[in-house]
């Protein structure tokens, strides 16, 4: 059951976020309000902002799914009703869960509203991702460590109607489904809660209990100390085989991950999802599309579990991330004239730079003049968010949200 053009799903950690992905091509995003939601350290929304956020995407035709899938303890039971009601008058388009009794009271309180059952639900077979549907479920987050084979085989098994939506981009969690306890221990921060302070990226050392204050490295294969510390998937290359399992949705990770993030990673998967669906049945990805996905700040990639048992899914050298590029700025506006933008990163006459706009592979543009604001020469962008301009050499208008960036020496 091939569904030829699958939802790009983006993250929205903050409204600078949700426009990012409004403008760079997300069919529907995923955000949370400041409670029940899985990231605590992103601002979310609050109820202004909830109700503004969902103006803003229904306005685009675009969807708007709040996470309510931390494992709420008693004392959040209660005041549930009121959010989720609030966020169904804002005219959210889904609520996802992952608890069954915060499930019961989404259609308690908001029975018109759709639940989509999250990954933390942990779901990796056809009876419970089946059982959920009847109990209401409209679409089931799949977890991670599912194989195509078995995405497949649960699409086959289970309702035509319920929707199946696979992380394909983002961070993944050592622990299944991220169901994880090892930042409660260490840090008395809740993983299950949104707060996690990621000790699998942690570097270990064994220390002998008679030998206080001298510690050896834990090394795995000779390649490090770093066991717990997992790659980032990415799954770009390979839309082809996702729409043949028949996935409703491309979900992209990252409502932590910068503004500039969300607008590469969504433009890259929006360009790559559109080119496949007009010629399902010979789809290559072409280099320019697929070099966009290292023009962020990442961990080496790889396939999950996709495509079988992973092997080469763990990253023991270091838990950094390779940064290639950086933001320089956002337009704001343009003409036939001139570039009027807004600074991210300083930048100097004569770089060189890159213009990604929405649905296209970047322009290279050689920084040959540089005015304030003041419409005055400048030799370079040292003030933090300063307004700019620059002249348009390419003939192009490039619309406002468009990125300009900069290699990293």
């Amino acid at each position: 059951m091939r569904f030829n053009k699958p939802e790009v799903l983006a993250p929205a950690g903050d409204a600078e976020r949700l426009q990012a992905a409004v403008d760079f091509g997300a069919d529907a995003v995923y955000l949370a309000g400041k409670a029940y939601g899985m990231r605590a350290g992103p601002k979310n929304f609050d109820a202004d902002g909830l109700k503004k956020a969902v103006d803003l995407c229904h306005s685009k035709g675009i969807k708007v799914y709040i996470t309510c899938n931390t494992l709420p303890r008693n004392n959040e039971i209660e005041p549930f009703g009121e959010f989720i009601r609030f966020a169904a008058q804002c005219g959210v388009d889904a609520a996802i869960v992952a608890d069954i009794g915060l499930m019961s009271l989404v259609k308690k309180f908001t029975p018109d509203m759709e639940i989509h059952m999250s990954t933390q639900t942990g779901i990796v077979n056809y009876v419970t991702a089946g059982e959920l549907y009847r109990m209401g479920a409209k679409r089931v987050v799949l977890a991670r460590e599912l194989s195509i084979g078995e995405i497949a085989e649960i699409r086959d098994k289970c309702p035509p109607e319920m929707e199946i939506e696979v992380f394909v981009h983002g961070a993944m969690c050592v622990s299944f489904s991220g169901r994880c306890l090892l930042s409660s221990y260490l840090t008395d921060r809740d993983p299950n809660r949104g707060q996690c302070a990621q000790p699998c990226r942690w570097g270990y050392h064994l220390m002998e209990e008679k030998r206080e204050g001298q510690y050896f490295p834990v090394f795995e294969d000779e390649k490090g100390t770093y066991i717990l510390n997992s790659k980032d998937l990415c799954m770009i290359d390979h839309i082809d085989k996702l729409a043949d399992t028949g996935v409703t949705s491309l979900k992209i990770e990252g409502r932590a991950k910068s503004a500039y993030y969300v607008s590469v990673i969504t433009n890259a998967y929006r360009m790559a999802v559109d080119l496949f669906s007009k010629n399902p049945d010979d789809f290559t990805l072409p280099q320019s599309i697929r070099s966009e996905v290292f023009k962020v700040s990442h961990r080496d990639y790889c396939t999950g579990f996709f495509f079988g048992h992973p092997t080469e899914c763990q990253y023991y050298s270091d838990n950094g991330y390779i940064r290639k590029y950086d933001a320089a700025a956002v337009v704001e506006s343009c003409d036939e004239e001139r570039i009027y933008a807004v600074q991210r990163n300083k930048f100097f006459l004569g770089d060189t730079l890159e213009i990604l706009s929405p649905g296209c592979t970047f322009d290279l543009y050689k920084v040959n003049a540089l005015y304030n604001e003041y419409g005055e020469p400048i030799e370079d962008t040292r003030h933090a968010a300063m307004r700019f301009s620059m002249p348009n050499t390419s003939g192009r208008i490039y619309p406002k949200g468009t990125i300009i960036r900069k290699a990293v020496d």
